[in-house]
């Protein structure tokens, strides 16, 4: 609990010596810190979360991994996955929104 805890600090002290950086209307690339590079970050992240559910998986059935590592990798990438999902149903929620306003 407490190495989740430290680490939960160092993403906030990052979080916020990051600069926002606003991105110009030619740059083709999103800047670091912007939204983009946010979601990017998060899409990764719950990719990875993914994979290493799959690893601890078939470590499991051929018998040589921890259940209690096993349940954790597992209940990450479900978690990982409903915040996808529900970022993804905004998204949708947002575009319905925006094109059904009168011009």
């Amino acid at each position: 609990m407490v190495n989740d805890v430290s680490k939960a600090l160092s993403a906030y002290q990052a979080a916020a010596a990051r600069q926002v950086i606003p991105s110009a209307p030619e740059a083709q690339t999103a800047p670091e810190g912007t939204f983009s590079s946010l979601l990017r970050t998060a899409a990764a992240q719950a990719e990875e979360d993914n994979k290493q559910a799959e690893l601890m998986s078939m470590k499991a059935i051929k018998g040589t991994a921890d259940m209690q590592d096993v349940v954790m990798a597992v209940s990450n990438a479900e978690v990982a996955l409903q915040t996808v999902v529900a970022v993804r149903d905004k998204v949708v929620s947002a575009y319905q929104e925006i094109m059904q306003m009168p011009i």
